[in-house]
């Protein structure tokens, strides 16, 4: 209904409830400011259908007779779907124009290639748990860590490459990996992160029991988690640490399922892994801390309409911030 719209629906019940009254039709479109054929158009609908017929109906077409054949439409999504081609390209092949194939791909779900799953070519179905705790996805990235005196984004490949390997050639000087393991809740995005030496049973264990006495600090209760076919998520003492808590793998090679986390993965290392160049593993392990903060707190996440993940939380615990 357009701003300047003379009737709402309550205003087109008012009409014909006047008019079944047995006031004339021209007197009552006189005092509600509209036109006899309008008038008469309402009390048609409202006698045919009753007050269903006084709702506005969608001015979409029953049929269009130049809408694109069913089998152009198909052979526009298997050449998108198998070869992931473009508009243009897709358009060029079939003889159609390139906005007719947008519209396809629109229409079909296809028209962004980030909600396609790439080996296969199907959208990838989204989901979300109802409540927070429902499930929480865990992951370990691992991350090389930079040498003393910084790596090759400070000092460029050739000196970055050259003071990499005289720390290698020391032995127990050598860079190595730093192993990040976190947690995020499935509900709300609200995530938990730390950076520890290995990828261990022992180690991920203790992380999922640090994690889980954090998210219950903040009211969330975990009875599902996510991870991946590791070796130490399907370790016996790993299974022994959870409790009641449901455990759930992803299917191999399908990181689509875990999703949650590897998104929460890539932002970490977009905003704050290689955000900046670090001179020093400890300069950029002292920001990961500030990072947690910024995601948690601060930065919007499109999937909640623009507002951090611990808006759901404080949701949960009845607190708006």
């Amino acid at each position: 209904m357009h701003a300047n719209a003379r009737l709402t629906p309550i205003g087109r019940l008012t009409l014909v409830m006047r008019i079944e009254g047995g006031r004339p039709v021209a007197h009552v479109a006189d005092e509600m400011g509209i036109s006899r054929p309008t008038a008469y158009k309402w009390w048609r609908r409202w006698r045919e259908e009753g007050e269903l017929g006084l709702v506005d109906r969608s001015s979409r077409a029953h049929h269009c007779p130049h809408q694109t054949s069913p089998e152009i439409e198909a052979q526009i999504a298997e050449l998108r779907q198998t070869l992931k081609l473009g508009p243009a390209r897709i358009g060029y092949r079939l003889g159609v124009a390139p906005s007719t194939v947008h519209r396809v791909l629109c229409r079909r779900g296809l028209n962004r290639l980030k909600w396609m799953d790439r080996p296969t070519g199907r959208v990838i179905r989204r989901y979300e748990r109802a409540h927070a705790g429902d499930l929480v996805h865990i992951d370990v990235k691992k991350l090389g860590r930079i040498p003393e005196g910084g790596g090759w984004k400070v000092l460029g490949r050739g000196d970055g490459k050259r003071n990499s390997d005289r720390l290698t050639r020391g032995g127990p000087r050598r860079t190595g990996y730093g192993f990040i393991h976190s947690a995020v809740d499935d509900h709300s995005r609200l995530a938990y992160s730390e950076i520890l030496s290995d990828e261990m049973k022992e180690t991920a264990a203790s992380f999922w029991l640090r994690a889980k006495a954090w998210f219950e600090v903040r009211g969330v209760t975990i009875t599902e988690i996510m991870t991946d076919n590791g070796s130490c998520y399907r370790s016996h003492y790993f299974a022994e640490n959870l409790g009641d808590v449901i455990h759930r793998k992803t299917r191999p090679y399908r990181p689509q399922t875990n999703g949650k986390v590897e998104r929460f993965n890539r932002t970490m290392l977009e905003e704050w892994a290689y955000v900046r160049p670090y001179e020093t593993e400890a300069e950029r392990v002292q920001a990961f801390e500030g990072f947690l903060h910024l995601y948690n707190h601060h930065r919007g996440h499109t999937a909640l309409g623009g507002k951090p993940p611990i808006s759901r939380v404080n949701e949960l615990r009845g607190q708006y911030t």
